[in-house]
């Protein structure tokens, strides 16, 4: 089976198991199990992500492998309809029990009461995305100001006279979205690190021989995004550069350009790792892209989960983070990229 048609099949199984969760409370969801010692009860855990994307189905994978690993019951939770889900989601694991959590919080701030009543009755950690002002005992992820910066670092190798940009992400109240974003204008626009500042998304923004004219969000409504990609390349006929900062961004770039006849002239520089971005690296229509490791994210915070429930410190230190770092995926280490990612997935079938 192809690496794309099985990450869309993995997608549809998480799916259906969370449709199967909402009709049935005690129905197990996507995850691995381990079976306890005699006598044992076995610890149970979720990994709840922020949306369904292929990007969680790789995360997915790390969550079985490690549950499998660590003896402990953990399943994968992915919220179709955003905050509202996720909150319901979260709500009732905690009716039911759950020992410990592994949150990627949708709006931060306007979660945080949720995830301090949820820290009261079980081990929460955030993943991918923080939130920082909650009582979570620890972060999982990156840096995303600094894979940001990375991403704007590869906009300028792209277009090294400069030029038109146009940035596209699902959407802004994600702690991860802010800075992420804010880390590619800044880089591109030749500005210290400050992690802190925000730009307003309809601003035009000049700077190092660069244009930034603004960024589209799609609230992970895919033909939202597809019609903002289709949009700006109507717009701005002479557009030099799209960035696409979730995982389904590039895609639904991709097939703009192509139904635009604009592969290859226009630059596409990406984030994650979605099937149809690597193929583009390859085939010369993606300049480059950023990746998390989606696989650790899901593995550690199974890791770091069972040691808390069996009374280990959270790692991390003072600064309650853990972190997996981005890397830049090219045209020359895309193939090993993609051999690690497939051997990754295949092992969890």
């Amino acid at each position: 089976m192809k690496l794309h048609s099985f990450i869309r099949h993995a997608a549809l199984l998480g799916l259906l198991s969370i449709s199967l969760g909402a009709c049935n409370k005690s129905a197990p969801t996507e995850g691995g199990t381990a079976s306890p010692a005699s006598g044992e009860k076995t610890k149970k855990i979720a990994f709840v992500t922020n949306g369904v994307a292929s990007f969680w189905t790789i995360a997915a994978a790390g969550v079985k492998a490690a549950a499998q690993e660590f003896k402990i019951d953990a399943q994968t939770l992915m919220p179709a309809e955003g905050i509202s889900d996720q909150k319901r989601m979260i709500e009732d694991l905690l009716t039911r029990g759950i020992d410990g959590i592994a949150l990627s919080p949708i709006d931060p701030t306007n979660q945080t009461e949720l995830i301090n009543i949820a820290a009261k009755k079980a081990k929460v950690i955030t993943h991918d995305s923080d939130a920082p002002q909650s009582e979570r005992l620890l972060y999982i992820g990156m840096d995303n100001y600094k894979a940001g910066r990375m991403c704007g670092e590869m906009v300028r190798e792209a277009m090294p006279k400069g030029g038109t940009i146009m940035i596209f992400i699902g959407r802004l109240e994600q702690d991860n979205a802010k800075r992420r974003r804010q880390g590619v204008i800044d880089a591109v626009l030749g500005r210290p690190d400050d992690s802190n500042h925000f730009d307003e998304t309809s601003a035009v923004l000049e700077g190092n021989g660069f244009k930034i004219l603004g960024t589209l969000t799609d609230q992970f409504d895919r033909a939202k995004g597809k019609a903002n990609a289709e949009d700006a390349l109507a717009k701005y006929p002479d557009l030099g550069c799209m960035v696409g900062l979730f995982a389904y961004n590039p895609p639904l770039i991709l097939e703009a350009l192509s139904q635009s006849n604009k592969l290859g002239t226009v630059k596409l520089v990406a984030f994650d790792e979605d099937d149809a971005t690597l193929d583009g690296i390859q085939k010369g229509n993606v300049f480059g892209t950023v990746v998390q490791d989606p696989y650790m994210y899901g593995y550690k915070s199974v890791e770091v989960l069972a040691g808390l429930l069996n009374g280990k410190p959270a790692p991390g230190g003072a600064a309650k983070f853990l972190d997996i770092p981005a890397r830049k995926i090219r045209k020359e280490n895309v193939v090993e990229f993609r051999t690690q990612l497939k051997t990754r997935l295949g092992a969890t079938q």
